[in-house]
């Protein structure tokens, strides 16, 4: 069954390779160049806004664009900050811009922030998981625009995970930096689709006052595999951590580690008190990657779980439960640590599913308990994909 799956997976890149390749929206210079032509810019970037190996905000001002500032997201402007780390204000030495942090206490642009703008450009490679912060940061920016009158615009980016969708919606008493909309944990959607969606179900203040507009990818669609041509945040470095994040994220909210400080971030998990598995690894702090990781400088034995990604690509479409819960079940009772942090509700969006796997449900029921919410988040969104959706039988179901 795995190599029938496998080559059901390669026949689909060998198609892609026959097709016209994927042009992102800052690309499409000629639908927005003329859009901000005497108008008063801020653009909210990090090191992925990249056009041909230059960074968007250099490609514009050397088209006479009037840049006025930056506004920068978690792991910073140019994405060489670990995860959580105070992000401060600052200039950026090779434009000479301002720099305005979004991630910390200010997570929101301010009306003095915005006095000098007109529109607001938002360029950020996502990855396709509610929990990563920077669709939060597209939210509070979206928010900021409506109740100041000022212009926002996505230049939009394909999802690598857009290919399915699982886990359960976030509940609302549950909204944190890691989750602030009523989806799915893998929503399957990019972030110019989630934009529509987000001022469509008035998600934020005053949405009838933004103006918003979305510049979308050329030649993709929802069952297209992408890969990254730049990591989009410093532990999510290569095709697999990317693909694995949607489940390995959730192990922050557990006691274990699952890579931070060593050079297999998000493709390995483990932990001093695993007894099982044949891969040891030692976490250590690593400046801009690991600012002290979970269990820093004690010898972990747990899994590599790379080939399983490289395998599995695009067929892989589930959160893979199963780790997580055979990790509970091995978990030693006389561990002082709970298995579970607090952390794990944000991250999940939900107290049921700490709740499931204390109660030993299977990975099969708990994914079934994620059904209807999946499908009816599946109806409410077919009016704000860009991008074509087909299901297991080939049918598309924009």
């Amino acid at each position: 069954m795995k190599s029938f799956i496998l080559c059901l997976a390669l026949i689909s890149l060998r198609v892609d390779a026959q097709r016209q390749p994927i042009q992102v929206g800052a690309e499409r210079m000629n639908d927005y160049i003329p859009l901000l032509q005497g108008k008063k810019v801020g653009v909210v970037t990090n090191h992925t806004a990249v056009i041909n190996g230059i960074h968007l905000v250099d490609t514009l001002m050397k088209r006479g664009i009037k840049i006025n500032k930056i506004f920068a997201p978690e792991h910073g402007f140019r994405g060489n900050a670990a995860n959580g780390e105070s992000i401060s204000n600052g200039k950026d030495l090779k434009s000479g811009l301002p720099i305005i942090s979004l991630y910390g206490k200010n997570k929101k642009p301010t009306a003095d922030q915005l006095s000098d703008i007109e529109v607001l450009i938002f360029d950020i490679q996502d990855v396709g998981v509610r929990f990563y912060t920077y669709l939060s940061t597209m939210h509070y920016c979206m928010e900021a625009c409506a109740e100041n009158k000022v212009s926002f615009m996505v230049l939009d980016r394909p999802n690598p995970n857009g290919y399915y969708i699982d886990g359960p919606i976030l509940e609302i008493q549950h909204q944190s930096m890691v989750g602030l909309h009523p989806i799915p944990l893998v929503h399957g959607m990019t972030l110019g689709e989630l934009a529509l969606m987000i001022r469509g179900e008035s998600w934020i203040n005053k949405k009838d006052n933004l103006k918003l507009t979305v510049i979308p990818c050329a030649n993709y669609d929802h069952n297209r595999y992408y890969q990254l041509p730049i990591a989009p945040s410093p532990n999510l470095p290569t095709p697999e951590s990317i693909i694995l994040y949607p489940t390995l994220g959730l192990f922050e909210g557990i006691n274990i580690s699952m890579g931070r400080g060593t050079d297999k971030p998000f493709e390995c998990f483990g932990a001093p008190w695993l007894k099982t598995g044949r891969y040891t690894f030692t976490p250590k702090n690593i400046p801009g990657k690991a600012n002290n990781p979970p269990f820093l400088g004690q010898v972990c034995k747990g899994m590599l779980v790379t080939d399983f990604a490289s395998e599995y690509l695009i067929s892989f479409r589930h959160v893979y439960l199963e780790w997580l819960i055979l990790l509970h079940q091995e978990y030693p009772k006389e561990e002082k640590t709970p298995f579970f942090n607090s952390f794990f509700t944000k991250l999940a969006g939900t107290e049921s599913l700490q709740k499931q796997i204390e109660l030993g449900k299977s990975a099969e029921e708990i994914r079934d308990s994620w059904s209807s919410g999946i499908e009816l988040f599946m109806v409410k969104r077919k009016p704000y994909l860009i991008y074509p959706y087909y299901d297991g039988l080939g049918l598309q179901r924009k």
